[in-house]
């Protein structure tokens, strides 16, 4: 699969920024830009996400391969790579499948265990966008208001509608692939597979009110990722780099940079 991406600059060595569930490239913008100051970096449209194709198969196996076709397209022997949530999912299995792509990892927010879906929260979500009737919509502020039944938080209704586009005559539809992630919800839950345990760095990111990464995935972390460490951003949450941007990016950057 040909996934959509947008290339920021030719500085240094490449770094590869992923999204996470609902989400698109433009989520990593304002980072992708502080980082090209440094790095080559690239954002990345995951399958059934942004302006990537969509497909009715949907695991981590098969979007840690898309990831790496991007790669071979592009040229990139290697890379470093940032994933939050989902993303950060796929980056790890990536990195489980073909450690020699990547030579340091950030993970923000997510283990690499199986989450129940009263933990992670999307299955309401889910519920709410597929009630929604698009042609009755009138704009995007009815389309929230009726969201609201099912997604209290105002910041994550409004992360939701930014996957609803409206065309000329059609009315207004999900650019997102929402049939696929909903019939594939369980296996976005599923935690990951690898044979060996991938030795390079890598930095969990998590935020210190968000319930994501908890001292009892500690063992699971390290089995996968032995050379891994834990960074806690105090007064974030699930959206880490979103809530607390400047602080991420110092701990990202002192760590890609760090060792070189």
């Amino acid at each position: 699969m040909q996934l959509n991406y947008k290339k920021y600059s030719d500085v240094g060595e490449p770094l590869l920024a992923l999204h996470g569930l609902f989400g698109n490239l433009a989520n990593w913008g304002a980072h992708c830009k502080k980082f090209a100051e440094t790095f080559a970096v690239y954002g990345v449209d995951l399958r059934n996400h942004g302006d990537s194709p969509h497909a009715d198969e949907l695991n981590y196996q098969v979007m840690a391969e898309d990831v790496r076709e991007l790669m071979v397209r592009l040229k990139l022997k290697h890379c470093y790579m940032i994933g939050h949530s989902m993303g950060g999912k796929v980056a790890m299995q990536l990195a489980l499948s073909h450690p020699e792509l990547i030579r340091k990892l950030i993970v923000v927010d997510i283990a690499p265990v199986a989450y129940s879906s009263k933990t992670d929260g999307h299955a309401r979500i889910l519920q709410g966008m597929e009630t929604l009737k698009l042609d009755e919509l009138c704009n995007r502020k009815d389309g929230e208001e009726k969201l609201q039944e099912f997604v209290e938080d105002e910041v994550t209704r409004k992360f939701i509608l930014t996957n609803l586009t409206r065309g000329e005559a059609a009315g207004f539809s999900w650019r997102l692939n929402l049939d696929s992630i909903h019939k594939n919800y369980s296996k976005l839950r599923e935690k990951l597979v690898g044979d060996e345990p991938y030795a390079n760095p890598v930095l969990f990111v998590k935020g210190a009110l968000s319930d994501y990464i908890h001292q009892k995935h500690e063992k699971d972390i390290l089995r996968l990722f032995p050379a891994a460490a834990v960074k806690i951003v105090m007064e974030a949450g699930h959206w880490v780099h979103s809530e607390r941007p400047q602080v991420f990016q110092k701990l990202a950057l002192d760590f890609l940079q760090g060792g070189k």
